[in-house]
């Protein structure tokens, strides 16, 4: 039986304010976080300082494993260098070791031979920017049908293509895995794992949304035990990470407790 690590993204309890979820993933033994910028009143929204940011992580004993994340990263733009130049400046100084790069999805930027193009142009112009940080590129594939990349392979081939494996990694979503429909996982060029589940027995793939996302249970319609066991025997041995958007999980009384359940039922299953 492999032994599992997890890591707590703050969109597992977005309302607690950043101690506060630092403390939540310290009282469960998670020694990883991820922390976000979509966050509104809370860090990095609010204003924290990264120095600020850090000492809480210390005091916690925790290591920010990512912040989540540049937006439209493959849709280049002066504007997108400026927003990538502070979000790495941040990521650096806050003591976070990778930037989580979400692809457009909109459902622009997806024809053929385009998309290549615009992702390669991108990865190009954020090496150098994450080179110098020392901070990963954590690029992560969506599955909904609307994105400018869904496809794992097309991802590698791009980070292979200018010349990144030094910088860039993929985050495996398993429920963006499961939506895509793709079975390569590429565990050695995997850079961390988001983890949650859909239970609800209505509703088809193609419509699955980030909503219907929870924790993991033996409920579970995507296959996360399938996928962990999967990427383990393959090579991958970096954290889990809770990554659910639902609201029955964000309006939780006693998130410890769910969260403590879905810990050991992955470590019973997988």
């Amino acid at each position: 039986m492999p032994q599992l690590t997890f890591a707590l993204n703050h969109m597992t309890a977005p309302t607690l304010p950043l101690d506060a979820f630092f403390a939540l993933a310290a009282d469960l033994g998670i020694a990883a976080v991820e922390i976000r910028n979509d966050l509104p009143g809370n860090a990095i929204l609010d204003g924290t300082t990264p120095a600020d940011v850090k000492a809480a992580a210390q005091r916690h004993g925790l290591t920010i494993v990512s912040i989540n994340a540049l937006q439209r990263f493959n849709e280049w733009s002066p504007d997108r260098a400026d927003e990538a130049r502070s979000l790495i400046g941040y990521a650096a100084a806050c003591g976070a070791r990778a930037l989580v790069l979400v692809p457009t999805n909109d459902g622009t930027g997806q024809a053929d031979g385009e998309r290549q193009a615009h992702l390669r142009a991108a990865l190009t112009a954020l090496k150098p920017l994450l080179d110098e940080a020392g901070i990963i590129g954590l690029v992560e594939p969506l599955g909904f049908e609307t994105c400018s990349l869904r496809s794992k392979a097309e991802a590698a081939e791009a980070i292979r293509s200018v010349g990144g494996v030094g910088t860039f990694r993929l985050v495996h979503d398993t429920f963006h895995h499961h939506l895509a429909g793709e079975p390569a996982l590429f565990a050695d060029l995997t850079g961390l794992v988001h983890i949650s589940g859909v239970e609800d027995s209505g509703i088809s793939i193609g419509d699955m949304r980030d909503g219907h996302r929870v924790l993991v249970g033996p409920e579970d319609r995507l296959g996360n035990i399938e996928q962990i066991k999967a990427l383990v025997a393959a090579g991958y041995a970096g954290p889990l990470s809770f990554e659910p958007f639902a609201s029955a999980v964000h309006d939780l009384a006693d998130p410890e407790a769910a969260l403590a359940r879905s810990m050991a039922f992955l470590r019973e299953t997988v």
